[in-house]
């Protein structure tokens, strides 16, 4: 309120000023304000009074340049269902919907609409190591342990684990299921893996836990695929594995209602295909994984 006033106590010391002295252009050069913006605010004065001045919002020229409805509808939704950014949502309207709008465009509907910042609570991680990524496919293969917790029909809890394993060079996955968290089940996945990924494996990663050790390890070795651990405390050295669980917990797990286990597996690799032949990735500008393949093959 005070900066209202003072810009309309500003506008009539200028006026009065040239009035005074007779002579519009010294009175600009005195103030340092424009002839235009002069004669604007001495006609608005004339006309409308004090009120005249004050400074009031701009009206779009165009309102027809607004965004349409229905794209503003695709746009809210994949924002407040997924989360998902400005970039992010403008490479879902293009791949699904044939939709093009700037991610500057993006933004003004989320701000208008009290989107612009995600909901409090959001972890923003600060990256303290320097990233990095491998050029060839299977030459390094990140594997981790996704821990779930779900509420089974008899109200009970459920435990399950998901073993994932990314391509460092083209973010290919490979995600299942377990009921138990052991070596037994680490060395089925690693197996899983090798025949399922359509490139040679050279280096397995993983952190140090309990489902890594000495009969995964010597599997892993046996099979001609060097297994490197990687430095205690510090998940970011896997960073890539890491950060597609997060991925699969805001785009995946967060819409899943659970029902049993068959459901629950066959959901995961639905989401699987999805994730490696269909849905855009921001390493590589919007390209799915399967897409980064094709070219690096």
């Amino acid at each position: 309120m005070h900066k209202f006033r003072r810009d309309v106590d500003h506008k009539l010391r200028v006026l009065e000023h040239a009035d005074k002295i007779g002579d519009v252009g010294k009175a600009c050069r005195y103030f340092g304000v424009g002839r235009a913006s002069f004669y604007r605010w001495r006609t608005a004065y004339r006309q409308h009074g004090m009120a005249g001045l004050e400074n009031r919002k701009t009206a779009p020229k165009n309102p027809a340049n607004r965004t349409a409805p229905e794209i503003v509808e695709k746009v809210l939704h994949l924002r407040k269902t997924y989360r998902l950014g400005p970039i992010r949502i403008v490479w879902y309207l293009a791949r699904y919907h044939a939709i093009t709008i700037s991610d500057a465009g993006v933004y003004r509907v989320l701000r208008r609409n009290g989107l612009s910042r995600l909901p409090g609570g959001t972890r923003v991680r600060k990256i303290h190591t320097q990233r990095y990524q491998k050029q060839v496919p299977g030459h390094q293969i990140q594997v981790d342990v996704k821990f779930l917790k779900f509420e089974g029909k008899d109200g009970k809890l459920v435990k399950r684990y998901q073993y994932t394993a990314i391509d460092d060079a083209t973010r290919i996955r490979a995600l299942k299921i377990y009921d138990r968290h052991n070596q037994s089940n680490a060395i089925d996945f690693i197996n899983t893996i090798v025949d399922k990924f359509p490139f040679r494996i050279r280096e397995v990663r993983t952190d140090n836990g309990h489902e890594f050790q000495a009969q995964f390890h010597w599997h892993v070795e046996d099979l001609g695929i060097r297994h490197a651990y990687i430095k205690p405390a510090s998940p970011q050295l896997n960073g890539k594995v890491e950060r597609s669980h997060r991925t699969d917990e805001q785009e995946f797990y967060q819409l899943l209602t659970y029902t049993d286990d068959v459901d629950l597996r066959a959901r995961l690799s639905e989401w699987e295909q999805f994730y490696n032949l269909s849905r855009p990735h921001g390493a590589f500008n919007g390209k799915a994984p399967y897409e980064v393949l094709r070219e690096r093959l």
